[in-house]
């Protein structure tokens, strides 16, 4: 009979857990909602063998555990149960380990360094107790306590900044919890948010040339670990391939399935179709800029444009695009023109990579595009081209049909 593992929470939504596990053993993994009164029941008397644990349980299942890890014992919560042979309960706490794993992938050398630790909630205890293991000076930086956001200027020489709070998580992307400007010894900002791959405080540190990691290789790490707590003295063997190996195909995955894929080009370049086109092959949900502007406004881009003028439709692109771009899993095919507007490239890049589709100017048609019409294509490209170079991590010649286009960018987006 398969082992039975899962995740417990009170309330779950949307977990890629069950995801991550099904890349991991050969076991069946579900999702548990249990109420508090039901807790106790569930975990002495329910059909389970292995459970990662979330919010808000991963204090209260300490006092059924015959068993804990010294991890688990020093940060005082537990995020994997396992179900011994003997009916007993051991656990651990995995986060510990998940963010070990993130540390190291930075290549930085810590100890020693000051650690700012932006939040002091339950994960801010696992990210304390490894950078404390690593021989680094950790302060937890929280809105009350002698160490606070108000005082920042006694911390002007930290080297490593790790946010532990949600500021900046979907839906509240573009938030910050801090300036990163008064820290001139900063090497790297590490946030354990992974949705937005890119956080507006990772942002504004890759501006300034600073490293950065998201937290989604903790997040795959950490499931490793407690994959390989559930397969314990079970007689199952996991992958044979290493440990590396393992979180990064999960985490390579993981990209693949949330982030975004981002078109931007000259008017009539291509990028609907190649659009069409990568939906088709991927599954990704299609955002199309200017049909959703139409949808939201109940006006085209080409009449807002000869109604309104250019500025104010700039300025409505800009919000349709605070509306969209944030979500993850999706294809979205830009206006030629969004590049024009400097607001408009954090939105695009939180979540996800920008392919500049490039094609032969006298391909590029001009009806039912005012702005191509007035100006011309080679003065708009020449107006555009800097811009297109500075917001595209990728570009892309379309000189053959969408659906060899199509395969270039996901060739690209492989190779990444």
């Amino acid at each position: 009979m398969a082992l039975q593992c899962g995740l417990l929470g009170r309330t779950l939504g949307h977990s890629y857990s069950p995801k991550i596990h099904s890349l991991l053993g050969e076991y069946e993994y579900r999702l548990y909602e249990k109420k508090p009164e039901e807790l106790e029941a569930f975990l002495t008397k329910g059909d389970w063998d292995g459970l990662n644990v979330t919010i808000p349980y991963k204090k209260d299942v300490i006092p059924y555990c015959a068993g804990l890890s010294s991890a688990a014992q020093r940060i005082g919560s537990v995020n994997t149960l396992v179900r011994k042979p003997d009916g007993t309960i051991f656990g651990d706490n995995t986060d510990a380990y998940g963010f070990w794993y993130l540390l190291q992938g930075i290549r930085i050398p810590v100890r020693g360094k000051k650690v700012l630790i932006l939040g002091n909630g339950g994960a801010c205890a696992a990210v304390r107790y490894v950078l404390e293991q690593e021989g680094t000076r950790p302060v937890v930086i929280s809105r009350r306590g002698p160490d606070h956001y108000g005082n920042l200027e006694q911390h002007r020489d930290a080297s490593l900044i790790v946010n532990t709070t949600p500021v900046g998580m979907y839906p509240e992307q573009g938030n910050s919890p801090l300036d990163l400007e008064p820290f001139p010894d900063l090497e790297a900002v590490l946030d354990i948010i992974y949705n937005p791959a890119r956080t507006a405080l990772m942002m504004q540190a890759e501006k300034q040339g600073i490293l950065t990691a998201n937290g989604l290789s903790m997040l795959a790490a950490q499931a490793k670990r407690s994959s390989d707590w559930f397969l314990q003295d079970r007689g199952i063997s996991g992958s044979r391939e290493s440990e590396e190996e393992v979180i990064g195909r999960i985490v390579k995955a993981l990209e693949s399935e949330m982030h975004n894929l981002i078109l931007i080009g000259m008017p009539g370049c291509g990028k609907t179709s190649v659009a069409r086109i990568l939906g088709e092959k991927t599954g990704k949900e299609i955002l199309e800029m200017d049909e959703l502007f139409t949808q939201d406004y109940g006006i085209s881009p080409a009449e807002c444009i000869t109604s309104r003028g250019e500025p104010a439709f700039r300025r409505m692109e800009t919000e349709l695009l605070k509306r969209y771009a944030g979500r993850s899993g999706c294809i979205l095919s830009t206006g030629g023109g969004c590049v024009t507007v400097a607001e408009n490239y954090p939105l695009l890049h939180q979540n996800g990579e920008i392919f500049w589709i490039r094609r032969d100017l006298h391909l590029l048609p001009s009806e039912g595009r005012p702005l191509s019409q007035m100006e011309g294509a080679q003065k708009l490209f020449e107006t555009r081209r800097s811009l297109y170079e500075r917001f595209a991590d990728y570009t892309v010649l379309n000189s053959g049909t969408p659906e060899e286009t199509a395969d270039r960018i996901l060739r690209l987006r492989e190779g990444a």
